[in-house]
């Protein structure tokens, strides 16, 4: 349920082009639709701006399948974060359009084209192994309709490679920097750029590096002005942050 959806029907009720009763009973379900094993929010793209996105983790492929075959009923994208093989395969017997990316673990379905800002987000990682949490931020900015640009594997191990990309980075609406081990690329980013940045640390590193919180310090600790931070291992956070901002 978005506003253009509620715009419509009530103007079909005013019209007299729609029974009252059939507008009635589909507004039934128009905040939440109860699951017995979910509660799915119908009205938070009419809050926020966005619907709602399915998060897989400590789901099964059947509750993440119903969840999406309801939600098919809606005219909302849709999109489900930290998925499995297993959850796909379930979802692509009720929606042969659902694409699976491996990479970043998202189930995505575009049910409506939305208009596309003519600025576009840098996706930056620092290594190759950073690509998952990248990927997720990516996938999640492109289906709330935003260009994304991916620049990958320009870490400070090799700085130069960074600087080959500054045209990109420089002319992004907003920077998302995802870099695990120390964490310091969000700071040289930033230091580069006058755009907003958003610092995504990720649990890739050695014994000390803490499962991501090493580089969840440095980054909440930098002193590069317009660098903010997301949680560890968080690219679906850092990538609506990033369509938020890109689409003001």
């Amino acid at each position: 349920m978005n506003l253009e959806y509620l715009s419509k029907l009530l103007t079909e009720v005013k019209n007299g082009d729609l029974d009252v009763n059939i507008a009635l009973d589909q507004l039934r379900d128009f905040t939440t639709k109860d699951l017995g094993y979910a509660t799915v929010d119908n009205h938070r793209e009419i809050r926020t701006g966005y619907p709602e996105v399915i998060y897989g983790q400590g789901k099964t492929p059947e509750q993440v399948a119903g969840i999406v075959e309801y939600m098919l009923t809606r005219d909302n994208n849709i999109l489900a974060t930290r998925v499995t093989e297993a959850m796909y395969a379930r979802v692509s017997e009720i929606c042969p359009d659902a694409v699976y990316n491996p990479t970043a673990r998202t189930i995505s379905i575009r049910k409506k084209e939305l208009q596309v800002p003519p600025t576009y987000i840098a996706i930056i990682t620092a290594g190759t192994s950073d690509l998952p949490v990248a990927e997720e931020a990516a996938i999640t900015a492109e289906i709330f309709g935003n260009k994304v640009e991916r620049v990958v594997d320009v870490g400070v191990a090799g700085i130069h490679r960074l600087y080959n990309r500054l045209d990109v980075i420089r002319g992004a609406r907003v920077n998302v920097v995802v870099a695990g081990m120390e964490g310091a690329l969000p700071s040289i980013v930033g230091g580069l750029v006058d755009k907003p940045v958003i610092a995504v640390p990720t649990s890739v590193g050695y014994g000390a590096n803490f499962g991501g919180l090493s580089a969840l310090l440095g980054m909440l600790t930098s002193c590069a002005s317009g660098t903010s931070v997301v949680n560890i291992d968080n690219g679906f956070g850092a990538g609506f942050l990033a369509s938020m901002i890109n689409r003001l």
